[in-house]
């Protein structure tokens, strides 16, 4: 019998190595027990922070003497892919890759349970070929389960879904007639488009109706990309599922409405904000993703960099004032405003928040939920919220004149306001806020710092390939014409999607609130007059942030000039 067929008692192991206590394994196994007995105790040790992924993963090959892979950076066979179908796949999260050159008639195939030996005489039966076994991670084989089966399953789905039609059509009589709806194609097709733009890394998902086809795109890193293409005469179903799931009126189609959904995926939590608009070939539906533990990083995990990080503590240290967050959407504004709330949340504040929407729950603060329909806008729960005895109010945006002066008149009487607004540049925002009629005397009083971000992609570090600077790209980094300079740029691989890039982080511009920059405010000064005093004072420009990071060969000159370009 071979190796990897021995059984072996993973907390046992855990124990002797001392990376685990007794206490600890029967909570992971209790957690097991109530939860999901569909996850292996590995894995359970991992969710619940008490040991890494790469040590179980480096014990369970040790002890059953496989290997382990790294499924985005694997090269498959679709021909070995296919020997088996999906079904199989996702009933034992596994996936076959490739033909074991070691021996003759084997073939490699990733699991997230190596002793699964049930799977693996499956696989032996139906491809007529002995399984080696190598380990891989759930959500990769999910994710690459989704990338070589993906259309397959869609295709399927389309077509259970136009025979389903056809047969209720036959059978309209047949009142008793009863389908299980869970498990209905066009739920499990609306299912299945959520789940692999989760694995993708998606932060939107795009279902557009055309004239004779609907497409479906999702945002990754920014960036659109084609998934799939559907015929025309889904589009109503899909459309109907979407809207009973985010709670929308599936009779109405001609107007915008707006959705939320909860799910879960993978045992993670995401929040989806979902937006229908009538269009001339049907209605379009806009899905925004973010995963409620995405907006809880630790500040370190934003992309500051040390000098930034200086700054943005000693801001957050203002007992009160307005601290303002700008960007476009998409910049990463909200994940850097709730980072900031984490930081100031204490049992010795009172903090309230007034948003739309609430985008994530925060331990220990008061949130509000905005309601237009009710009356309760911006400015009325600012109103509300002056009468709860805050320490800290944080305002999702800034919207109109009403709110803006609201939100000076409570950080001039003793609170700290947070808040955000959509402009270009630190030095604009002063301009916009002025433009809603806030005076400029009282503006430099309340003004403690101002913070402008983009999202730049990440070069994919498999694939980069080194260029030498040409005289273009030195001028744009501020560099002199003479010097010898190398940068990266994309190139493309298996790991990041043949995109070149692969993740984000943010740059930063933070403008400290200097004397010299409150005299340039409380005189109404121009936003370049102010930009050039606070550049004077010290303060990086996003443009000198992303060219850090394309010198350091982080990003690329292309996504320098994306993100900064009236910067």
């Amino acid at each position: 019998m071979p190796t990897f067929r021995k059984k072996i008692r993973l907390g046992d192991i855990l124990i002797q190595r001392g990376l685990v206590t007794q206490e600890q394994l029967e909570q992971a196994l209790e957690e097991q027990r109530r939860n999901d007995k569909s996850l292996m105790l590995g894995e359970i040790f991992v969710n619940l922070n008490i040991v890494t992924q790469e040590q179980i993963d480096s014990l369970l090959c040790e002890h059953l003497g496989i290997e382990s892979a790294d499924l985005r950076k694997v090269d498959f066979d679709e021909k070995i892919v296919h020997l088996i179908n999906e079904n199989i796949a996702r009933r034992y999260c596994i996936i076959p890759f490739a033909l074991d050159t070691e021996q003759a008639n084997a073939v490699k195939v990733a699991m997230v349970d190596p002793m699964n030996y049930v799977a693996m005489d499956d696989i032996s039966i139906i491809t007529g070929m002995n399984v080696v076994p190598v380990l891989a991670t759930r959500g990769q084989i999910n994710s690459m389960i989704d990338r070589h089966y993906g259309k397959e399953q869609a295709i399927a789905m389309a077509e259970m879904y136009r025979k389903e039609q056809e047969a209720y059509e036959q059978d309209e009589e047949d009142t008793g007639r009863k389908e299980d709806i869970e498990n209905s194609p066009i739920v499990l097709l609306v299912k299945g488009i959520i789940e692999q733009a989760v694995r993708e890394r998606a932060s939107d998902i795009h279902i557009e109706p055309f004239e004779y086809d609907v497409k479906v795109r999702f945002r990754v890193d920014g960036t659109l990309r084609e998934i799939i293409t559907y015929e025309k005469t889904l589009l109503a179903a899909i459309v109907a599922r979407v809207k009973v799931l985010s709670g929308m009126d599936i009779s109405e189609k001609r107007k915008p409405q707006d959705g939320r959904i909860t799910i879960d995926i993978e045992h993670q939590e995401y929040d989806i904000r979902v937006s229908a608009l009538p269009t001339v070939f049907g209605e379009k539906i806009v899905m925004r993703l973010a995963s409620k533990s995405a907006f809880k990083k630790d500040k370190k995990d934003l992309g500051l960099r040390p000098e930034d990080m200086v700054l943005f503590d000693h801001i957050l240290k203002n007992p009160h004032g307005i601290i303002l967050v700008t960007g476009p959407t998409g910049s990463g504004k909200s994940t850097t405003l709730y980072t900031a709330l984490n930081e100031l949340s204490t049992e010795y504040v009172n903090i309230i928040t007034v948003e739309d929407p609430v985008e994530a729950n925060i331990e220990g603060v008061n949130q509000v939920q905005v309601n237009e329909k009710a009356g309760l806008t911006f400015a009325n729960a600012l109103r509300s919220i002056l009468r709860q005895d805050p320490d800290i109010i944080m305002i999702g945006e800034i919207r109109d004149s009403e709110t803006a002066e609201i939100a000076v008149k409570a950080s001039i009487t003793g609170h700290l306001v947070v808040s955000t607004l959509h402009t270009n540049s630190t030095a604009s925002a002063v301009g916009r806020l002025t433009d809603m009629g806030v005076e400029s005397y009282l503006l430099a009083d309340s003004l403690v710092g101002i913070i402008a971000q983009r999202l730049v992609r990440r070069l994919c570090d498999s694939c980069k390939k080194p260029k030498k600077a040409d005289y273009t790209d030195k001028k744009l980094l501020g560099l002199d014409e003479n010097a010898d300079v190398t940068i990266y740029e994309p190139c493309g691989c298996p790991l990041c999607g043949n995109t070149g890039y692969h993740n984000r982080v943010g740059i930063y511009e933070i403008m400290n609130m200097t004397p010299r920059v409150k005299r340039m405010v409380a005189i109404n000064a121009t936003s370049d007059e102010i930009q050039k005093v606070a550049e004077e004072e010290g303060m990086n420009t996003l443009r000198k942030s992303a060219s850090k990071y394309v010198l350091e060969g982080v990003t690329s000159v292309n996504e320098l000039i994306r993100a900064t370009f009236e910067a």
